[in-house]
Order: structure tokens, then sequence, then C-alpha cells
């Protein structure tokens, strides 16, 4: 025991040393947050919108002002027609275009609604924020998730529409991921390449509990890394922690077990830190992107991909993390993405101590 203990102080100390390396695990998930949470955002703000009032009356009129009134829309100009609308939006002037198709003796109003649709997602949030607002009752606040004369708009967890809330469950997969099987990679590779390896399997300690004292430390950084990004979502970015914290980091011990058992497959294959850094970033960082539902909904990715996703780790962990967070459900509700999660930590686990075995006796 006293062996297994020096290891680990041997490998945390080489990672207290290394300035880039402690850069990368709490610069990283620092800067992330920040970006995702404040710089890249869904979140519906301030969008420059010009109004036709060619055909306006008293009920278009309120209509507008409610939604001048609203945080999320700017009335920037007043066009007589809607090609100057159109011609404002093309000039990159309005992102969007109200024109009132009423007749001057209506009790309601009715809207055309020209939207800049080269980005399609954006402009179907444009759209149904403003449709919403729109058909407000009149004296009613310009808010968002209540009853409508036209449209009826409920909000569950999320009635801000904070894009945080999404992307924070994503973020934590993502590092987590990195970390744990990056770093663990480029650790024992690292040995190998120095030619230290051998001299490490003839010590008294055996070759599996070599392999655990390496990746100790980086079992303990991942959750100091996940405590960091749970305090910065809770108290920077306001992301609410409605679940319980007990099943949160029970499902993170998982997750974390399976990518430092990913880390160790790919330290088998590689030769050298370039190329597991290389197999890291094919295997890991895009996938993650891509296919884990982490920017784009897998319901709408092509079948294939769909299928290709489901053996992408990080897909389960962010589903869990984001029922447990911000929906705030029980064990129940995640055994699902639990169970798989923990099939594949088995799996994994199993066959990188076999074939780092293997490849070392």
């Amino acid at each position: 025991m006293k062996e297994f203990v020096s290891f680990v102080q041997k490998e945390a100390r080489h990672i207290l040393r290394d300035r880039r390396t402690m850069l990368i695990l709490f610069g990283m998930p620092i800067v992330l947050m920040l970006l995702f949470g404040f710089a890249i955002t869904n979140d519906v703000k301030n969008v420059r919108v010009a109004v036709v009032t060619s055909q306006m009356n008293p009920q278009s009129q309120q209509a507008i002002n409610r939604l001048a009134a609203s945080e999320y829309f700017n009335v920037t100009a007043t066009v007589a027609t809607p090609q100057k609308a159109e011609r404002l939006i093309r000039n990159q002037q309005a992102d969007m275009g109200l024109v009132p198709t009423v007749a001057s003796g209506a009790s309601t109003a009715q809207w055309q609604i020209i939207v800049d649709g080269s980005d399609p997602n954006m402009a179907q949030q444009w759209t149904t924020y403003a449709q919403a607002i729109l058909a407000q009752p009149v004296g009613s606040s310009p808010r968002l998730g209540q009853g409508t004369g036209d449209v009826s708009l409920r909000l569950l967890y999320n009635p801000q529409m904070k894009s945080a809330y999404n992307f924070v469950p994503a973020i934590m997969g993502m590092l987590l991921m990195l970390v744990c099987a990056m770093m663990t990679s480029i650790s024992i590779v690292r040995e190998k390449e120095k030619g230290t390896m051998e001299v490490l399997l003839v010590s008294p300690v055996r070759p599996l509990m070599i392999i655990v004292a390496k990746a100790v430390p980086y079992l303990v950084l991942a959750f100091v890394i996940l405590v960091s990004i749970l305090f910065m979502a809770r108290f920077v970015l306001g992301v609410p922690l409605a679940g319980s914290l007990f099943w949160i980091f029970a499902v993170s011990t998982i997750y974390i077990l399976l990518a430092l058992s990913l880390g160790l497959l790919i330290s088998n294959v590689a030769q050298s830190q370039l190329v597991a850094l290389l197999l890291s970033a094919m295997v890991l960082l895009m996938p993650i992107v891509m296919l884990s539902g982490m920017l784009f909904p897998i319901e709408s990715m092509p079948a294939v991909l769909q299928w290709l996703s489901a053996v992408i780790p990080p897909r389960y962990y962010i589903e869990a993390m984001r029922k447990l967070m911000i929906m705030g459900v029980g064990f129940g509700e995640v055994a699902r993405e639990v169970a798989i999660l923990s099939g594949m930590t088995l799996l994994l686990l199993a066959i990188s101590l076999k074939s780092f075995k293997t490849r070392l006796e």
C-alpha cells in the first residue's frame, strides 16, 4: 500500500509541476463556461425590428408598444412599405420586419413577419417570440409564457430561455471526458515514450496498481473541475441545481470512470504523446461536439448519425445532467442513462485492462 501511495504522490507532483497542464485543467473550464455562458449564446436579445406603418391602427400600435417594451426586441426603424423593411434586412440594418395586415376598422391585429432566414434556428426563435408578444391581450406585460388570444405558450424549467441551461451540462460532459481520457492517455504514453514504463513495471507494485495510481490524481482533478463548474453555473450563470447533488455526483463518478477507461484504451494504441493527442481529438472532441446533442438536437440528425450517436458516452451523461440539474427529476428518470453508462464503463475497463496487460507483459 505504501508503494501505491508513493506512485500516486509522484504522479500528483508531476501534474502540479507542469504549468501548461495546470493551465489547461483549470483555465479551460473557466474560459469555456464564460464563453458559452455569455458570448456564445442562442438567447433572443436586442433583435432589431423595422415596423411598416402604412396600415397601423390603435390595436397594432399597442402590440408594437408591447414588443418594444420587451427585453427581446428593439424597434429601430419605421418604414412605409414592406419593400423598405426588406431592404433594411438585406442591408443588415434590421433583423425582422413587421407588417400589420389588418383593415382600419378591424378589432384585432394580424401580422406578416419578414425575417432574416440565413440562420434558420434563430429566425424560428425570433418568430416564436414575436408571435407570442404580439398576440397578448391589451394591457398584459410583454413576457413569454402566458396564454394569449392566438398563441398559448408555456415554457417549463427555463422560462427565460437562457442558453446556459443547455450549455452547462454539455460543457460538463465535454470537459470531464477530455480531462480524464486525454490527460490519462498522455500520462501513460509519456512513460512509454521516455522508456520509464519498463522501470515502473519491475517495481514491487503490480501493473494494474501502477495504472490505477496514475489515474487517481486525474480522478481527483475531475471532481475539482466538476465542483468548479457547478459553482460557476449556480452563482455566475444563474443555472439552477434543481435535482439531488448526490445523484449528480453519483452519475458523474460513473462517467469519470468511463472516461479514465477510455484514456487507458487510447494509451494502449498510441506510442507517442502526439499520437495520443490526435487520437483523443478524433475519437473524443469531434464526436462530443457534433453527435452528443451538445450543439445540435439528435432528433434532427439523419438516421445514420442518430445510430452513430448511440455509442457516444457524453450523449447519455449530458441527457442525465439536463434532467437532474434543470428538471430536478429523481433517479428513476435517469436510470436508463445510468445503466448505459455503467455498461459502457465495464466494457471499456475490461477491454483496456486486458489490452494493456497483453502489450506490456
